[in-house]
Protein backbone atom coordinates (compact mmCIF):
# COMPACT_ATOMS: atom_id res chain seq x y z
CA UNK A 1 0.00 0.00 0.00
CA UNK A 2 1.29 3.47 -1.02
CA UNK A 3 0.92 7.01 0.79
CA UNK A 4 -1.05 9.95 -0.15
CA UNK A 5 0.50 13.67 -0.21
CA UNK A 6 -2.74 16.14 0.94
CA UNK A 7 -1.40 19.88 0.20
CA UNK A 8 -3.21 23.25 1.24
CA UNK A 9 -3.78 25.14 4.40
CA UNK A 10 -4.58 24.49 8.11
CA UNK A 11 -5.94 26.80 9.86
CA UNK A 12 -7.86 27.47 13.17
CA UNK A 13 -11.75 27.61 13.00
CA UNK A 14 -13.26 29.39 16.23
CA UNK A 15 -16.97 28.05 15.94
CA UNK A 16 -19.86 30.14 16.61
CA UNK A 17 -21.57 28.50 19.82
CA UNK A 18 -23.67 29.07 22.89
CA UNK A 19 -22.87 28.23 25.99
CA UNK A 20 -25.52 28.95 28.78
CA UNK A 21 -27.34 31.34 26.84
CA UNK A 22 -24.12 33.75 25.89
CA UNK A 23 -22.88 33.50 22.34
CA UNK A 24 -19.01 32.32 22.19
CA UNK A 25 -16.28 30.92 19.87
CA UNK A 26 -14.90 27.46 20.20
CA UNK A 27 -11.48 26.80 19.03
CA UNK A 28 -11.08 24.06 16.67
CA UNK A 29 -8.33 22.62 14.44
CA UNK A 30 -9.68 23.66 10.70
CA UNK A 31 -8.38 23.61 6.86
CA UNK A 32 -10.32 21.50 4.48
CA UNK A 33 -6.92 19.80 3.42
CA UNK A 34 -6.46 19.17 6.63
CA UNK A 35 -9.07 17.85 7.28
CA UNK A 36 -8.93 15.40 4.49
CA UNK A 37 -5.39 14.42 5.47
CA UNK A 38 -6.65 13.46 8.65
CA UNK A 39 -9.47 11.82 7.44
CA UNK A 40 -7.29 9.21 5.76
CA UNK A 41 -5.35 8.85 8.19
CA UNK A 42 -8.14 7.42 10.83
CA UNK A 43 -9.08 5.49 8.12
CA UNK A 44 -5.42 3.48 7.98
CA UNK A 45 -4.04 5.39 5.26
CA UNK A 46 -0.52 6.35 4.97
CA UNK A 47 -0.81 10.34 4.08
CA UNK A 48 1.91 13.26 4.30
CA UNK A 49 0.53 16.78 5.05
CA UNK A 50 2.25 19.27 2.45
CA UNK A 51 1.26 23.10 3.63
CA UNK A 52 3.05 25.84 6.00
CA UNK A 53 2.29 26.36 9.56
CA UNK A 54 2.88 29.15 11.90
CA UNK A 55 5.38 29.42 14.46
CA UNK A 56 3.54 31.02 17.06
CA UNK A 57 1.43 28.76 19.82
CA UNK A 58 -1.62 28.10 16.90
CA UNK A 59 0.93 26.71 14.65
CA UNK A 60 2.38 24.45 17.67
CA UNK A 61 -0.70 23.15 17.86
CA UNK A 62 -1.72 22.45 14.45
CA UNK A 63 1.68 20.66 14.12
CA UNK A 64 0.65 18.30 17.44
CA UNK A 65 -2.47 18.17 16.06
CA UNK A 66 -1.24 16.72 12.82
CA UNK A 67 1.28 13.94 14.38
CA UNK A 68 -1.38 13.00 17.11
CA UNK A 69 -3.28 11.92 14.42
CA UNK A 70 -0.77 10.09 12.14
CA UNK A 71 -0.46 12.47 9.35
CA UNK A 72 3.35 13.00 8.35
CA UNK A 73 5.03 16.12 8.19
CA UNK A 74 7.56 16.07 5.65
CA UNK A 75 6.48 18.95 3.50
CA UNK A 76 5.44 20.88 6.46
CA UNK A 77 6.95 24.71 6.25
CA UNK A 78 6.80 26.75 9.40
CA UNK A 79 6.62 30.58 8.76
CA UNK A 80 6.57 33.55 10.98
CA UNK A 81 2.82 35.02 10.16
CA UNK A 82 0.40 34.39 12.69
CA UNK A 83 -1.74 31.34 12.26
CA UNK A 84 -5.05 32.20 9.87
CA UNK A 85 -8.34 32.21 12.16
CA UNK A 86 -11.77 31.49 10.31
CA UNK A 87 -14.73 32.44 12.18
CA UNK A 88 -17.26 30.38 11.77
CA UNK A 89 -21.17 30.81 11.82
CA UNK A 90 -23.91 28.29 11.56
CA UNK A 91 -27.24 28.07 9.84
CA UNK A 92 -28.68 24.85 10.77
CA UNK A 93 -25.72 22.47 10.64
CA UNK A 94 -24.43 24.09 7.89
CA UNK A 95 -21.18 26.38 8.55
CA UNK A 96 -20.32 29.93 6.87
CA UNK A 97 -15.98 31.08 6.82
CA UNK A 98 -14.98 34.38 7.18
CA UNK A 99 -11.02 34.31 7.31
CA UNK A 100 -8.81 36.85 8.92
CA UNK A 101 -4.81 36.72 9.04
CA UNK A 102 -2.99 38.35 6.21
CA UNK A 103 -0.95 37.24 4.78
CA UNK A 104 -2.41 33.98 5.47
CA UNK A 105 -0.43 31.73 6.74
CA UNK A 106 -1.14 28.92 5.27
CA UNK A 107 -0.31 30.43 2.13
CA UNK A 108 3.65 30.36 2.53
CA UNK A 109 4.61 26.99 1.57
CA UNK A 110 7.55 27.53 -1.27
CA UNK A 111 7.91 23.78 -2.09
CA UNK A 112 5.63 20.42 -1.99
CA UNK A 113 9.08 18.59 -2.21
CA UNK A 114 9.70 15.42 -3.79
CA UNK A 115 5.93 14.12 -4.77
CA UNK A 116 7.08 11.88 -7.18
CA UNK A 117 7.03 8.38 -4.87
CA UNK A 118 3.14 8.67 -3.84
CA UNK A 119 0.60 7.20 -5.30
CA UNK A 120 -1.75 10.08 -4.81
CA UNK A 121 -1.31 13.28 -4.94
CA UNK A 122 -4.13 16.24 -3.81
CA UNK A 123 -4.32 19.79 -3.97
CA UNK A 124 -6.78 22.14 -3.83
CA UNK A 125 -8.79 24.58 -1.69
CA UNK A 126 -8.90 28.26 -0.75
CA UNK A 127 -4.58 28.14 -0.59
CA UNK A 128 -4.91 28.14 -4.65
CA UNK A 129 -5.70 31.42 -4.24
CA UNK A 130 -2.09 32.74 -3.41
CA UNK A 131 1.07 32.72 -3.83
CA UNK A 132 3.70 31.29 -3.17
CA UNK A 133 1.94 28.04 -2.11
CA UNK A 134 0.17 28.54 -5.87
CA UNK A 135 3.67 27.84 -7.58
CA UNK A 136 4.69 25.45 -4.86
CA UNK A 137 0.88 23.04 -5.69
CA UNK A 138 1.39 24.21 -9.82
CA UNK A 139 4.98 22.37 -9.77
CA UNK A 140 3.76 19.17 -7.58
CA UNK A 141 0.70 18.69 -10.07
CA UNK A 142 2.69 18.27 -12.87
CA UNK A 143 4.99 15.56 -11.43
CA UNK A 144 4.31 12.38 -12.88
CA UNK A 145 3.24 9.21 -11.23
CA UNK A 146 0.35 10.19 -8.89
CA UNK A 147 -3.08 9.74 -9.55
CA UNK A 148 -3.82 13.52 -8.91
CA UNK A 149 -7.21 14.61 -7.24
CA UNK A 150 -8.66 17.85 -6.64
CA UNK A 151 -11.33 19.68 -4.76
CA UNK A 152 -11.87 23.55 -5.78
CA UNK A 153 -13.73 24.03 -2.26
CA UNK A 154 -14.97 27.69 -3.29
CA UNK A 155 -15.66 29.95 -0.37
CA UNK A 156 -17.88 32.67 -1.37
CA UNK A 157 -16.41 35.29 1.55
CA UNK A 158 -13.16 35.11 -0.26
CA UNK A 159 -15.01 35.53 -4.09
CA UNK A 160 -15.99 39.63 -3.61
CA UNK A 161 -17.14 40.08 -7.20
CA UNK A 162 -17.50 38.33 -10.81
CA UNK A 163 -14.25 39.12 -11.19
CA UNK A 164 -12.49 37.44 -8.60
CA UNK A 165 -15.07 34.05 -9.41
CA UNK A 166 -13.77 34.07 -13.16
CA UNK A 167 -10.40 34.33 -12.18
CA UNK A 168 -11.44 30.89 -9.62
CA UNK A 169 -13.27 29.48 -12.78
CA UNK A 170 -10.25 29.30 -15.03
CA UNK A 171 -7.44 28.92 -12.24
CA UNK A 172 -9.32 25.23 -10.72
CA UNK A 173 -10.02 24.63 -14.98
CA UNK A 174 -6.59 24.39 -15.21
CA UNK A 175 -6.60 21.49 -12.41
CA UNK A 176 -9.63 20.07 -13.43
CA UNK A 177 -8.42 19.23 -17.53
CA UNK A 178 -5.56 16.85 -15.86
CA UNK A 179 -7.05 15.30 -12.72
CA UNK A 180 -7.92 11.71 -12.28
CA UNK A 181 -10.81 12.45 -9.72
CA UNK A 182 -12.28 15.86 -8.89
CA UNK A 183 -14.22 16.11 -5.72
CA UNK A 184 -16.71 19.54 -5.29
CA UNK A 185 -19.83 20.06 -3.47
CA UNK A 186 -23.22 21.24 -4.84
CA UNK A 187 -22.42 24.72 -3.54
CA UNK A 188 -19.28 25.03 -5.28
CA UNK A 189 -21.09 23.93 -8.83
CA UNK A 190 -23.62 26.94 -7.99
CA UNK A 191 -20.73 29.28 -7.57
CA UNK A 192 -18.52 27.93 -10.39
CA UNK A 193 -20.74 27.22 -12.92
CA UNK A 194 -23.71 29.54 -12.60
CA UNK A 195 -26.50 27.38 -10.39
CA UNK A 196 -25.40 24.56 -12.58
CA UNK A 197 -26.64 21.42 -10.80
CA UNK A 198 -24.61 18.35 -10.17
CA UNK A 199 -24.86 16.55 -13.06
CA UNK A 200 -24.33 19.24 -15.51
CA UNK A 201 -21.39 20.69 -13.11
CA UNK A 202 -19.97 17.14 -13.48
CA UNK A 203 -20.30 16.62 -17.45
CA UNK A 204 -18.58 19.88 -17.98
CA UNK A 205 -15.89 19.14 -15.82
CA UNK A 206 -15.19 15.32 -17.39
CA UNK A 207 -15.46 17.06 -21.20
CA UNK A 208 -12.98 19.65 -20.03
CA UNK A 209 -10.57 16.32 -19.13
CA UNK A 210 -11.10 14.82 -15.81
CA UNK A 211 -11.61 10.86 -15.71
CA UNK A 212 -14.22 11.15 -12.93
CA UNK A 213 -16.00 13.21 -10.57
CA UNK A 214 -17.98 13.52 -7.40
CA UNK A 215 -20.21 15.93 -6.93
CA UNK A 216 -21.72 15.91 -2.77
CA UNK A 217 -24.78 17.30 -2.69
CA UNK A 218 -25.45 17.56 1.67
CA UNK A 219 -28.18 15.03 2.62
CA UNK A 220 -29.37 14.01 -1.09
CA UNK A 221 -25.69 12.34 -1.02
CA UNK A 222 -23.76 12.68 -3.81
CA UNK A 223 -23.82 12.85 -8.17
CA UNK A 224 -20.87 10.30 -9.41
CA UNK A 225 -19.74 10.40 -13.28
CA UNK A 226 -16.99 8.71 -15.25
CA UNK A 227 -16.48 7.44 -18.82
CA UNK A 228 -19.63 5.03 -18.36
CA UNK A 229 -21.86 7.33 -16.91
CA UNK A 230 -23.31 9.31 -14.13
CA UNK A 231 -25.59 8.82 -11.50
CA UNK A 232 -26.59 9.84 -7.50
CA UNK A 233 -26.42 7.84 -5.18
CA UNK A 234 -28.31 8.76 -1.64
CA UNK A 235 -26.75 9.46 1.73
CA UNK A 236 -27.35 7.34 4.78
CA UNK A 237 -29.90 8.82 6.85
CA UNK A 238 -28.68 10.76 9.86
CA UNK A 239 -28.86 13.21 12.98
CA UNK A 240 -27.04 15.49 11.61
CA UNK A 241 -25.24 18.46 13.99
CA UNK A 242 -22.84 19.45 13.09
CA UNK A 243 -21.54 19.38 9.25
CA UNK A 244 -18.21 21.09 8.91
CA UNK A 245 -15.37 18.83 7.33
CA UNK A 246 -18.37 16.74 5.51
CA UNK A 247 -17.24 17.27 2.37
CA UNK A 248 -13.46 16.72 3.10
CA UNK A 249 -14.39 13.40 4.84
CA UNK A 250 -15.54 12.33 1.38
CA UNK A 251 -12.33 13.09 -0.08
CA UNK A 252 -10.43 11.47 2.56
CA UNK A 253 -12.18 8.32 1.92
CA UNK A 254 -11.92 8.49 -1.68
CA UNK A 255 -8.46 8.88 -1.60
CA UNK A 256 -8.10 5.86 1.55
CA UNK A 257 -10.08 3.15 -1.40
CA UNK A 258 -7.33 4.86 -4.24
CA UNK A 259 -4.73 3.84 -1.69
CA UNK A 260 -6.37 0.31 -1.14
CA UNK A 261 -7.46 -0.69 -4.23
CA UNK A 262 -6.56 1.53 -7.25
CA UNK A 263 -8.71 3.74 -9.70
CA UNK A 264 -11.69 2.08 -10.38
CA UNK A 265 -12.62 1.11 -14.04
CA UNK A 266 -15.98 2.13 -14.30
CA UNK A 267 -19.20 3.04 -12.58
CA UNK A 268 -20.17 -0.07 -10.32
CA UNK A 269 -16.74 0.35 -8.70
CA UNK A 270 -17.03 4.65 -8.17
CA UNK A 271 -20.50 3.39 -6.75
CA UNK A 272 -18.85 1.15 -3.88
CA UNK A 273 -16.22 4.00 -3.00
CA UNK A 274 -18.57 6.79 -2.87
CA UNK A 275 -20.77 4.76 -0.72
CA UNK A 276 -18.22 4.22 1.20
CA UNK A 277 -17.32 7.96 1.49
CA UNK A 278 -20.85 8.74 2.42
CA UNK A 279 -21.05 6.45 5.27
CA UNK A 280 -17.89 8.25 6.64
CA UNK A 281 -19.53 11.79 5.92
CA UNK A 282 -22.57 10.72 7.68
CA UNK A 283 -20.70 9.83 10.93
CA UNK A 284 -19.10 12.95 10.56
CA UNK A 285 -22.00 14.83 10.57
CA UNK A 286 -23.44 13.28 13.98
CA UNK A 287 -20.45 14.71 15.42
CA UNK A 288 -18.93 18.79 16.50
CA UNK A 289 -15.78 19.97 15.09
CA UNK A 290 -14.58 18.64 11.43
CA UNK A 291 -10.93 17.42 11.81
CA UNK A 292 -11.79 15.86 15.52
CA UNK A 293 -15.05 14.36 14.09
CA UNK A 294 -13.22 11.82 11.44
CA UNK A 295 -13.86 8.31 12.52
CA UNK A 296 -11.94 5.36 12.74
CA UNK A 297 -12.80 2.20 10.45
CA UNK A 298 -13.45 0.59 13.53
CA UNK A 299 -15.98 3.60 14.71
CA UNK A 300 -17.65 3.02 11.19
CA UNK A 301 -18.40 -0.16 11.50
CA UNK A 302 -19.60 0.12 14.92
CA UNK A 303 -22.17 2.87 13.03
CA UNK A 304 -22.73 1.16 9.68
CA UNK A 305 -21.84 -2.40 10.03
CA UNK A 306 -19.38 -4.08 7.38
CA UNK A 307 -18.89 -1.57 4.62
CA UNK A 308 -18.19 -2.88 1.02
Amino acid sequence: MGYAVVLGEALVDLQEADLDGELIYRQAIGGGPLNVAVAIAQLGGDVQFGGSLSNDILGDRLAAFLRDAGVGMRAVQRVPAPTTLAVTTFVGAEPTFTFYGEPPSYSLLESAGDVSGADVLYAGSIALLREPFRAAARAAWQTPGPLRVFDPNARPTLLPDARSVDELRELVEEFFATADLVKLSSADAVVLYDGADPAAAAEHIRKLGARAVVVTCGSKGAYVACQDGGEMLPAPSVAAIDATGAGDSVMGALIRRLLADGFPEGLAGWHRYVRFALAVAGLVCERRGGATAMPTNEELVARWGALV
